[in-house]
């Protein structure tokens, strides 16, 4: 993969954490609003059809595959169901054409539970994070036998929130086989930035996703203690432009170390509040005016 691809996620239109959410959003509906907004492709929902079905709507539209969500449960279940439940997931993407395997460790997550998402956030013990990690090694190992990356997602209700809680996870995996996704509206709602990440860690990024946070909803959330769906159902997320993330910064970093991979959109919203298309032609917009307007000059 030789340039920046830009994507967005099916999230927009369809949630996967609530069914009901956009259910009426077809895959075709998704696909071509794709198209109609300029991205060059997406990641797989859990909608999302068999690799046949799912490769001729793809083509039919010239568009690609990113990657795919993996809810990975080593510390609960071990790693060796993990790796079964895996490599299932590796066959598919790689059927499909995909560069990555999103990974994010649910145990003991409270993402999809009605808990103060800011203050009731789940830790590791040191036995845990040793497991975590070996386990992290095995997985990447196997989406490397499928020409994948594994990149692991760092999330808002899990045990791999905080900076200081991925600067563990990096140190303890091996850069050889367990990559980062950088996702800009995770971090910052977590920790209030979304820099000092990517200066850090640039060298294991290799997926990333462009979210931005409404910051005044974030800190009306805040106050009454909300759960991540009611946060995100309120509103607490947006596409780039919309929100308070300046991504002209981490645009630029990321163009200057070289950065070659997917760039994807995404942005977890109420489908029958937010337009899909309206807002992923406002996430277009902000990117052609203010992201790659001076690449063209």
């Amino acid at each position: 993969m030789q340039e920046i691809l830009w994507g967005i996620a099916p999230i927009g239109w369809r949630n996967d954490d609530i069914p009901e959410i956009g259910a009426e959003n077809t895959l075709s509906h998704l696909l071509s609003d794709i198209v109609v907004a300029g991205f060059q492709g997406t990641e797989v929902g859990g909608f999302f059809p068999e690799p046949a079905v799912l490769k001729k709507e793809l083509a039919l539209r010239n568009l690609k595959i990113a990657g795919q969500w993996f809810s990975s449960f080593i510390i609960r279940d071990g790693i060796e169901k993990a790796s079964q439940e895996f490599h299932a997931h590796c066959a598919y993407l790689k059927e499909v054409e995909a560069a990555v395997a999103v990974v994010s460790e649910q145990t003991y997550s409270i993402q999809g539970l009605d808990k103060n998402v800011f203050a009731e956030k789940p830790y590791f013990g040191d036995e845990e994070w040793a497991i975590l990690c070996e386990g992290l090694n095995e997985l990447g190992k196997i989406a490397d036998s499928y020409g994948l990356k594994l990149v692991f997602h760092h999330h808002m209700g899990t045990g791999v929130q905080t900076l200081e809680e991925i600067d563990r996870l990096m140190e303890g995996t091996d850069s050889n086989h367990v990559h980062l996704l950088y996702d800009t509206g995770h971090i910052f709602a977590s920790d209030g930035d979304y820099m000092t990440l990517l200066e850090k860690h640039m060298n294991r990024i290799k997926h990333v996703h462009f979210k931005d946070v409404r910051e005044s909803v974030m800190d009306e959330c805040k106050q009454p203690g909300k759960s991540f769906r009611e946060s995100f159902l309120a509103g607490m997320f947006t596409v780039p432009g919309d929100g308070c993330i300046d991504f002209r910064k981490p645009f630029r970093f990321l163009e200057e170390h070289g950065y070659k991979g997917w760039i994807v959109i995404e942005a977890e919203q109420d489908p029958a509040i937010a337009h899909p298309l309206e807002y992923a032609l406002i996430a277009r917009r902000y990117l052609d005016e203010s992201l790659l307007a001076h690449v063209e000059k």
